[in-house]
């Protein structure tokens, strides 16, 4: 158990147990743990109530009693320990009716979501695997935990992990877990957006997305997601690019290009985005149709600012299966005169100064037309040789 994050939560299992009670890690971190995986956060579950967690620590938070849940603080770090419980009932497809705290390890693993994910591990590193996960792990097989039809129909955002899983691991799905996600994919309209985004952001940042996405489409999920319904043959041409090199948000870029047409605002605005990220993808659209049109120059790539010219340089790399020659673009980003409008010798203050004109948008387009100039070495970046410019266009 040499993980730091399970060597720095040993002693709550430990004090927990010298309480008397039971205590597991649970959960992912296991699981990547079987797997040699990072593991980044570790979940504890114990047979202590939460009430009973609270009197073995002096200092806890009660983010999620209601649910079993209390978080430990311990040196600087807080860690979620859940009482074991089962869950009844599951009326809108993603939240249970009711929670029941239980004595049983057994039982608290019988409700997750697949095998892999119901193994827990004991303080001595001894493994509680009452479903086989470790088998399907080393088979590389994901199957749900007892009746798939079941599992999903408790919790239908499972689908999505699933595919999720499959895009991280390069696993296969069970027959019998696919054929489930098949008969039950319309139970995914009842899942919120958001937790729809967080499964979609994961599933395309996994090293094999393209497995991810065909299973999206095998499974006919892909319709109850946001600006994808009727988007099955686009999602096809997607899912047989090589696409291991793209991150999310290139995956996105690309995503939008294929599938949104005009309404690129409207499709990343019906995911729930942040405003700040539909900007930025928007922007890669953008500035993708206008390399198509015009190829890189140097001012395509000052506007486009380098971020988002290396997302358009990686998409457009898959799409045309040649070698990304976003290395190239850095290089000439670094070499360009300027990188934004502070760095001109020239503000609009100088402009004035220069001329008896009242304030408006000439200013705007004199700056617009310098930089441009600048930037394709037209003139140097200096007062004298701007002003100058501009006198010889009779802007000033």
């Amino acid at each position: 158990m040499e993980q730091p994050f399970f060597k720095e939560a040993l002693p709550i299992l430990q004090a927990l147990e010298t309480a008397g009670y039971e205590a597991y890690f649970v959960g992912g971190a296991v699981r990547d743990f079987i797997l040699n995986r990072t593991v980044h956060d570790v979940d504890i579950a114990t047979s202590a109530l939460p009430d009973e967690v609270k009197s073995v620590f002096l200092h806890t938070v009660d983010v999620g009693i209601e649910h079993g849940t209390v978080l430990v603080l311990l040196d600087g770090r807080g860690y979620e320990v859940t009482t074991f419980r089962t869950e009844e009932a599951y009326s809108d497809f993603r939240r249970p009716d009711e929670v029941i705290f239980v004595r049983s390890l057994r039982d608290d693993l019988k409700r997750r979501d697949f095998t892999m994910n119901a193994i827990a591990m004991a303080a001595d590193g001894q493994l509680v695997d009452p479903f086989d996960g470790q088998r399907d792990l080393n088979d590389g097989i994901i199957r749900t935990v007892g009746d798939a039809s079941e599992r999903f129909s408790e919790d239908a955002l499972r689908m999505m992990r699933a595919a999720r899983f499959i895009s991280q691991l390069s696993f296969e799905l069970d027959l019998k877990t696919l054929q489930a996600m098949i008969d039950h994919a319309p139970l995914l309209s009842h899942i919120a957006v958001e937790r729809k985004l967080n499964e979609m952001d994961k599933l395309l940042s996994g090293s094999d997305k393209a497995a991810g996405l065909s299973l999206l489409i095998q499974t006919g999920l892909f319709a109850f997601l946001p600006g994808l319904s009727g988007q099955k043959a686009a999602l096809e041409q997607v899912a047989v690019l090589p696409l291991q090199s793209l991150n999310a948000d290139q995956m996105w870029l690309l995503l939008a290009d294929k599938t949104a047409g005009r309404h690129i605002t409207d499709f990343l605005r019906d995911w729930r985005m942040a405003g700040k990220r539909v900007k930025r993808i928007e922007k890669g659209v953008r500035t993708l149709n206008r390399v198509r049109a015009e190829g890189w120059h140097d001012v395509l790539l000052y506007e486009a600012q380098l971020e988002t010219a290396v997302d358009c340089a990686e998409v457009v790399a898959v799409l045309d299966g040649k070698t990304s020659i976003s290395k190239d673009l850095i290089s000439r980003w670094h070499g360009l005169p300027i990188k934004s409008r502070d760095e001109l010798d020239v503000t609009g203050s100088d402009l004035l100064a220069w001329t008896e004109k009242p304030r408006g948008i000439w200013i705007k387009e004199c700056l617009e037309l310098t930089e441009k100039a600048v930037i394709n070495r037209e003139i140097k970046n200096t007062k004298e040789n701007i002003k100058e410019f501009l006198l010889s266009c009779n802007l000033l």
